[in-house]
């Protein structure tokens, strides 16, 4: 007993032991600790400021304007055997950033390669493109106590893009000669830094509330509004049934698109973004919205002669209304970048939507 006992907690200790230094391990580089690479770093690193840049997944950036036009970067990462990406951008985007791609494979090959990322498909992303210029023999990519360390300069007469974006590749497949095709990144995240104090904050967060604004716009102004007013149009002869439908998938409608064009305006303030066209649109169509919400409150009489040009204004207001929110919601999702999968989605719903439209026009227009 006393044997097993021995056995077991020595077994115990062990196992606290190996925990012990695999943590150490893991996290063998921070900003606590000075940069001591076996391999020699093609610059001098001794000055470079230090921040972590993305915590779950242990990437820790060092950087330096080392001349008036050379910046000097060092991007570490644990070793997850898969390719490691930083990506300069000029919206927080992925689309239209150029990356620097580092790999080292288990067999010791790797490489250092710079890809401009033209979309989301792996052959949209070019490698040896973009519009950053990196300094001849500056490159090296290392791997030291289960890390891998990229450096790099760039040459630039200005600040380097503050928006940066960190990617880190599926496991075990790597870009290979000669085609040097990049595969779609497990994770990634979008951040900001401020070169000047050393901060770096994440965007990440921030993707909730982005799609939290399409999705809410989507469903008040793309979907709810034409469901309304087929129910109007097709649904008339169950009377009172329709109008209380109509009024409360309108009102329903108003205020999903309310909310989402509010977290619009909160998205806009904390990217900082450019977007005056697909705002400007917003605005109008919530302008309609509450046109057409004061409309029905001011709705007149059915035995009124005023009432046919209520019908009329009513109607084509709405019509309007549900055009521009349609071409919002396109140019909505390529502004955000999205990916073809969201405007293909919306795009169904829409086909569905107008599919059974026309099949009730020609219906009612049979009967008449």
């Amino acid at each position: 007993m006393k044997a097993c006992f021995l056995v077991s907690l020595v077994f115990i200790i062990i196992t606290l032991n190996c925990s012990s230094i695999f943590l150490v391990t893991s996290q063998a580089d921070s900003c606590t600790s000075n940069l001591n690479l076996s391999s020699p770093l093609p610059f001098d690193t001794t000055k470079l400021h230090c921040l972590a840049v993305w915590d779950s997944h242990g990437f820790v950036l060092r950087y330096l304007q080392t001349s008036p036009n050379i910046w000097s970067f060092v991007l570490s990462a644990p070793d997850s055997n898969s390719y490691v990406a930083m990506g300069f951008s000029a919206n927080g985007g992925m689309v239209g950033s150029t990356a620097v791609v580092g790999w080292i494979s288990s067999n010791g090959g790797g490489g250092i390669k710079k890809y401009y990322l033209g979309g989301t498909s792996s052959n949209q992303v070019v490698p040896d493109n973009g519009n950053l210029q990196i300094q001849s023999n500056s490159t090296l990519i290392t791997s030291q106590s289960s890390r891998v360390y990229i450096a790099f300069q760039l040459v630039t007469n200005y600040q380097p893009e503050s928006q940066l974006i960190y990617a880190v590749g599926p496991t075990g497949i790597f870009p290979s000669a000669p085609s040097y095709v990049l595969m779609q990144h497990l994770d990634k995240i979008s951040t900001r830094i401020n070169y000047a104090t050393g901060l770096s904050s994440s965007q990440a967060s921030y993707t909730t509330l982005r799609r939290s604004h399409g999705l809410l716009n989507i469903m008040g102004w793309g979907i709810l509004v034409i469901i309304g007013a087929i129910v109007a149009r097709h649904f008339k002869q169950w009377d009172p049934i329709w109008f209380y439908l109509h009024t409360s998938v309108q009102s329903s409608a108003f205020i999903l698109g309310l909310i989402g064009i509010i977290c619009g305006f909160a998205l806009e303030t904390k990217l900082n973004a450019n977007v005056s066209t697909h705002k400007s649109l917003g605005v109008f169509i919530l302008v309609l919205g509450c046109l057409q919400v004061m409309a029905f409150l001011a709705r007149p009489n059915k035995d009124l002669k005023v009432r046919k040009y209520w019908n009329w204004y009513h109607h084509n207001v709405g019509r309007i209304l549900i055009i521009f929110s349609v071409a919002n919601i396109f140019y909505g999702i390529h502004l955000g970048k999205e990916g073809n999968g969201w405007k293909a989605g919306y795009g169904i719903v829409l086909v569905i939507l107008i599919t059974i439209s026309v099949v009730l026009e020609i219906r009612m227009w049979t009967r008449k």
